[in-house]
């Protein structure tokens, strides 16, 4: 079984999707936390699920979608590594480049 680590970037940008849903409602930002760190936690038993992103040409990183979410990540030697979280809408290069860069 897969070790979950989250990175502190992930976990800023999850937060940050939090706060601006529950401007509208609270219920539902908390029902989408909760639902993206249980499909994260099955990353643990099956960490090669996770889909290729199309915006990327290397294979180090895989994505799963928990709507209105992407969220990536790197499985490497038993441990998978939470990069990012950001809303389906946004360009992965886009937001890559612009928001990461520091």
């Amino acid at each position: 079984m897969a070790q979950i680590i989250w990175s502190s970037p992930a976990l800023s940008d999850l937060e940050e999707i939090a706060e601006y849903i529950a401007l509208d409602k609270v219920s539902a930002a908390q029902k989408l936390v909760k639902t993206i760190f249980s499909t994260v936690e099955r990353l643990a038993e099956f960490p090669e699920s996770g889909k290729f992103p199309s915006e990327i040409k290397s294979r180090k990183h895989r994505e799963i979608i928990v709507g209105p979410c992407r969220i990536f990540y790197r499985y490497e030697s038993e441990i998978v590594y939470i990069v990012y979280v950001m809303r389906s809408e946004r360009e992965f290069r886009k937001y890559i480049l612009n928001e990461r860069e520091g």
